[in-house]
């Protein structure tokens, strides 16, 4: 089976499964409210009353919103971590200047450029790019590079490559693995030299398999989409996560050999199945994030995949690997390559 690509560099199952439906979403986006009226948050605050001087009051007000902030998210339940990200995906924009701050802060450093990623924008964008100069050393840059695959420019692709191009001198192998990553929600046939040629050059034998399973995706899409059957990759979120997984889900057939007949039957291939779990919406409803659960015979697969709306149309601007977990190798039977 290919490797799998994970941006985040964080695969502990416990911290990362299904989401919760019901009160438990709610209460936590409660939770999240009362964290935004903390001084930790820039925001103007009415005059206090001052306390009497006990043991409690060495604390300050706001000194509990960060700590809280953590205790959600290192919690051993992973819906707790999982829900609070989608509070702030719904909660939008309109936190992006909180969500800045929290960045600052060591423990919540990650929470806060994953929801900048997941929100998206102009203004969340440019502060994930100031990440890249981020001295510590929480490699917070690879949510930069793994969102950028939303921009179609050509600034945006020489920059992800140019990342790739450097996975040899990158410490931090997740970086690299973002930025390809990225570029598996193009279908742009021109990626594919350029993608050959970093392939090529780089030694280390993790970004190699990376490159060569992007390229293979990349090339099958395409090649699926210009056929007649899947001309229109659809209005839908469902039809949007399909076209993503679409090199899974139909493979084109082998060509033929000189001692194969053109007609003969492919091989068998290993069943799919691909369920949308958890959709949580922006403000605005023109953007969506979306669990997805992808299962063959060989592994189970956990993806967060964020969807834009662009001219009545949905479409796959980013995706994010959770916890895999690898089935015994289905003997005689063909792989199918994910995304």
């Amino acid at each position: 089976m290919l490797k799998q690509i994970n941006p985040t560099g964080v695969m502990s199952e416990t911290l990362r499964r299904a989401l919760p439906r019901g009160p438990g979403f709610f209460g936590l986006l409660g939770a999240q409210c009362f964290l935004l009226t903390s001084t930790y948050f820039p925001q103007q605050q009415s005059p206090a009353t001052p306390e009497p001087e006990s043991a409690e009051a060495t604390v300050l007000p706001g000194d509990w919103g960060p700590e809280l902030l953590d205790g959600i998210l290192s919690s051993p339940n992973g819906e707790a971590a999982d829900s609070l990200r989608r509070a702030a995906f719904a909660a939008g924009p309109a936190i992006v200047p909180q969500l800045e701050a929290a960045l600052k802060d060591d423990r919540t450093a990650e929470f806060a450029a994953q929801c900048l990623a997941f929100i998206g924008g102009e203004k969340a964008t440019q502060i994930l790019g100031n990440l890249v100069r981020d001295p510590r050393d929480l490699n917070l840059r690879r949510f930069y590079y793994a969102a950028l695959g939303e921009s179609n420019s050509p600034e945006a692709t020489d920059t992800l490559l140019k990342v790739i191009n450097s996975a040899d001198q990158e410490q931090d192998r997740t970086v690299p693995q973002a930025a390809i990553l990225a570029l598996t929600v193009r279908s742009d046939l021109k990626l594919v030299p350029r993608l050959r040629k970093a392939e090529a050059r780089i030694k280390d034998p993790v970004i190699r398999d990376d490159l060569d399973n992007a390229i293979a995706v990349i090339e099958t899409r395409a090649q699926l989409l210009a056929s007649a059957a899947n001309k229109s990759t659809g209005s839908s979120i469902e039809r949007a996560v399909r076209t993503y997984f679409l090199p899974a889900l139909e493979l084109p057939p082998p060509p033929p050999t000189s001692t194969e007949p053109a007609g003969r039957p492919a091989p068998a291939r290993l069943a799919v199945h691909i369920e949308t779990k958890n959709l949580t919406f922006s403000p605005d409803q023109n953007r969506a994030l979306a669990r997805v659960n992808f299962e063959d015979g060989s592994a189970e697969a956990q993806y967060d995949i964020v969807l834009q709306k662009r001219s009545e149309s949905w479409t796959v601007v980013s995706v994010w690997l959770g916890p895999v977990t690898e089935k015994p190798a289905a003997a005689g039977k063909q792989d199918v390559k994910k995304p």
